[in-house]
């Protein structure tokens, strides 16, 4: 099979249509193809060189074993084998393919052709503009200035007449693509390009067709109209176009017959028209064209996956999760009755279990607040004593009961922070974001459970980062993760009966992130419980709940963060919090 390009192998929109036949050619023959691929070339420029050199080059390459098909691709090439096949392969049947019905030379047809042609209607390519954009006022035509091209300028005016009035038609025909582009980028208002073709400009330069759109759509002000489908999809905003899988379908069923044995006489096809409009979703965004403005029938490609596409199996699952925890709720009202006496207790164990976790975790801080707040407050009574001592003497020392005052007043302040400290952590409030200093958070939680590990004999240690880390987050919550893992460590060094009694907690920067890590040296993690220590109801202790660090990594997700559990070479756990630093 010998294939017959118009403007060269790589010029769109025809290399579209080559690559498509040929993929199909590959596909559904039942016989090995030889598929030999010359270029004319002629047809790209304004003054094109004498053709028989390149005759004489084919006639001498096919010279005693002709091809079995000839297949042109475009007009140019058509022309070419009808005016050489008689000296080239004048037995070969040919098809004739991707032709503009109005540049079929019937006149030298014969039965042994094929003809699959195309018909441009312009008129409702425009149509589709003025009815895209019903505020149009002005159409730049984008077309090049060899023969051929000039002969589509003279049919597209000519075909265009009907819409005299109702739109101004712009000509860059005569223009060199370099001043193209400056006019594109600088358009009126209510405005559309009408990409045509560019083999050639008005200043004899030969350009890539592709090539030169991306050229103007990267700098155009408005947007880009086009009939062929080649270009489709990375610049044109879409509309009524020739389909290349249509036009190759019939090209490769009729070289299929043909090869098959059946006669060229008998394969006739009608010209291919536009085929259902079709645009990029993109470029409706880019260019602000609404959805409600496209022709009935409209395909829109291209389009950027919703929320449902993305996330359909998470939506999906989590939907099937609560729709069996329904079922479950469902069941357990079903057997209320029945049941009634049994759920009665399981509710007051449950709530006993409850009451009795509170008063544990309460009473663990009880003795870190008692000890912070007797501090003060002893202190206080005492220089209270002492001022009324001195203030019975014959001549007190105003200076040194203005000291003793304002040392009354600082551990007032003192007992005051304590007391601050205690309902910030207890006092109900919704999840509140805001910049707050991690160093600060995290000493605040620690002084809370400072007399914990001092009743424990266990050394609690803070290493607070150099420079302040400020994150976006709730600082009650914040202190909350903190409170679970300090009082989680204490509880597995306590329960490990370790030589070497230590919790330590430091802060620190890890490029973007600030890092919170509390370190133990209790007996560690199981290696098999890794995995699932932050799952709901997992738990190593006998009166745990198993919520505690669910609850922790609920939280530390909630501010963007990540936290991890790890063994430490040394023994004991290690928990690292991450959480994003604002810049």
């Amino acid at each position: 099979m010998l294939i017959l390009h118009s403007f060269g192998r790589e010029f769109r929109p025809w290399s579209e249509y080559a690559r498509s036949i040929k993929v199909e050619l590959e596909r559904q023959s039942p016989w090995p193809l030889d598929v030999q691929e010359h270029a004319l070339l002629s047809a790209r420029f304004n003054n094109a060189g004498p053709e028989t050199p390149f005759v004489e080059y084919l006639g001498s390459l096919y010279h005693g074993q002709p091809p079995d098909i000839v297949l042109s691709i475009g007009a140019p090439a058509a022309r070419f084998v009808q005016r050489y096949r008689a000296k080239l392969f004048p037995e070969a049947p040919a098809v004739l393919t991707v032709v503009e019905q109005r540049l079929v030379n019937r006149l030298d047809l014969t039965d042994n052709d094929v003809v699959v042609s195309v018909r441009n209607d312009f008129v409702a390519a425009f149509e589709n503009i003025l009815k895209v954009l019903p505020d149009i006022k002005t159409v730049a035509v984008v077309i090049g200035a060899s023969p051929l091209e000039k002969f589509w300028i003279e049919e597209v005016k000519q075909e265009l007449k009907p819409l005299e009035g109702r739109l101004d038609l712009v000509w860059y025909s005569d223009l060199p693509f370099e001043e193209i582009l400056k006019r594109a980028s600088a358009l009126p208002p209510h405005s559309a390009l009408f990409w045509g073709l560019m083999s050639v400009d008005a200043a004899g330069i030969v350009h890539e067709g592709d090539i030169a759109l991306h050229r103007l759509h990267a700098v155009a002000n408005a947007p880009i109209f086009s009939y062929q489908e080649p270009f489709f999809g990375d610049a044109s905003v879409g509309g009524p176009m020739h389909s290349v899988a249509e036009t190759s379908s019939k090209t490769v069923s009729a070289a299929i017959r043909i090869l098959g044995g059946e006669k060229p006489a008998r394969i006739k096809y009608e010209p291919i028209g536009f085929g259902s409009p079709k645009y990029d979703w993109r470029e409706l965004q880019r260019w602000g064209i609404g959805e409600s403005s496209l022709p009935p029938g409209s395909e829109i490609l291209f389009r950027e996956p919703t929320l449902w596409d993305r996330y359909r199996w998470q939506m999906l699952l989590i939907a099937a999760v609560i729709l069996i925890q329904a079922g479950f709720i469902s069941g357990l009202l079903h057997e209320r009755h029945r049941r009634q006496l049994a759920e009665i207790e399981s509710r007051q164990r449950l709530a006993e279990l409850a009451h009795a976790n509170r008063y544990s975790a309460v009473g663990e801080l009880t003795t870190s607040i008692a000890h912070e707040l007797n501090q003060p407050l002893g202190s206080i009574l005492t220089n209270a004593e002492t001022a009324e001592l001195m203030l019975k003497a014959t001549a007190p020392d105003i200076n040194e009961i203005r000291q003793i005052l304002a040392d009354i007043r600082r551990d007032d302040q003192r007992a005051s922070e304590v007391i601050r400290r205690l309902r910030s952590v207890l006092k109900k409030r919704p999840f509140e974001i805001r910049d707050t200093e991690l160093n600060d958070t995290v000493r605040e939680a620690i002084g809370l459970v400072t007399a914990v590990a001092d009743g424990r004999r266990i050394t609690l240690a803070y290493a607070p980062a150099a420079a302040e880390l400020n994150v976006k987050g709730d600082p009650v919550q914040l202190q909350q993760v903190v409170l679970n893992l300090i009082i989680n460590a204490l509880d597995a060094v306590s329960d490990a009966d370790m030589k070497k009694r230590e919790v330590s907690v430091s802060t620190a920067r890890a490029g973007g992130h600030a890092e919170i890590r509390i370190a133990d040296t209790g007996s560690g993690i199981a290696v098999g419980d890794l995995a699932k220590i932050f799952n709901p109801f997992f738990t190593t202790k006998p009166q745990g709940m198993g919520m505690g660090l669910a609850i922790v990594k609920t939280i530390v997700e909630a501010h963007h963060g990540t936290i991890a559990a790890e063994n430490q070479p040394s023994g004991g756990a290690l928990f690292t919090i991450r959480l994003p630093i604002i810049h």
